[in-house]
């Protein structure tokens, strides 16, 4: 199967599964997603979704979020992984967005990476997700999915990014690179991975992934 093929393949398969895709991250507005995205690295949305609540309830804004100390921040936070450099930097990049931008998420990837504790995955998710921006944010499902999938040689997230943005049409991206997370969760896991009952990877997955 040509790469062409494979690519159109994998759009009409997600879509088949995924026409309508569930909340990934619960938020209101840009800055509760900016949030809940940074509290998500290395913890599951699950997790996430859990703590937030209370969290968001009493600080949904940079400027209340800026009258937390980290202490209490960290209070509202503390089942999800890497509390203590969480807290730290929600609160550092809270007063940030205050003095940067009146308080509000920059629209930008060179502004919003320039907050304490946003990587570019985490830019891309809020270009996307809160602004509707074209971006292909890589996570370790994407980056494992397009290597079975042989549609990158998977030697980084980097080169992985690249691939996809090469490969997707622009307008998909934003609905596309969620739909691979939640396949890769439901039918592609990392470990006791069944290559030959995977709707994707039985189809146009590398030959080494089948039991021989």
């Amino acid at each position: 199967m040509k790469k062409s093929e494979k690519v159109q393949f994998v759009v009409e398969k997600l879509e088949e599964l995924y026409p309508e895709l569930p909340i990934f991250l619960t938020h209101t507005n840009p800055f509760t997603l900016l949030v809940a995205v940074l509290l998500s690295a290395q913890s599951t949305d699950k997790g996430v979704n859990k703590a937030t609540p209370a969290l968001f309830e009493v600080a949904d804004s940079a400027h209340k979020m800026a009258k937390l100390t980290e202490a209490e921040i960290k209070h509202y936070i503390r089942t999800i992984g890497l509390t203590n450099a969480k807290a730290k930097n929600i609160y550092l990049l809270s007063r940030q967005l205050i003095e940067r931008h009146q308080g509000e998420v920059p629209q930008s990837f060179e502004a919003l990476e320039a907050l304490a504790g946003v990587g570019h995955k985490t830019a891309s998710v809020v270009m996307s997700q809160a602004f509707g921006v074209p971006a292909f944010p890589v996570d370790t499902h994407i980056q494992r999915l397009m290597h079975r999938w042989t549609l990158s040689n998977g030697k980084n997230v980097v080169q992985t990014e690249k691939d996809a943005k090469r490969l997707f049409p622009e307008e998909k991206w934003n609905k596309l690179h969620l739909q691979i997370i939640f396949f890769g969760r439901e039918y592609c896991p990392a470990r006791a991975h069944n290559a030959a009952e995977c709707p994707i990877c039985s189809e146009i997955g590398r030959k080494d992934l089948f039991i021989k």
